[in-house]
């Protein structure tokens, strides 16, 4: 019927689930307007950052499959 809690070291710990407090915490600080501006602007930062990388890449992971390959005069018996 009744759940028989296992002993713990610590007596506060035990009884903390059951503690409940009459006082509020303080209201949030709200963050100053150049705070708010410096966290967009390190995200614009790296969003923009991981945007170039992906442009700048590109042209190195695409194929090339419209031109025809090159071939060295070696190979061709020069």
């Amino acid at each position: 019927m009744f759940r028989r809690r296992e002993p713990v070291p610590f007596a506060f710990l035990a009884e903390a689930d059951r503690f409940r407090s009459n006082v509020t915490p303080p209201p949030r600080r709200r963050a100053p307007a150049g705070e708010i501006a410096g966290r967009w602007l390190l995200g614009l930062t790296l969003v923009a950052g991981l945007v170039g990388a992906l442009v700048l890449g590109m042209p190195a992971l695409s194929t090339q499959s419209g031109t025809p390959a090159q071939q060295s005069q070696a190979s061709q018996g020069h």
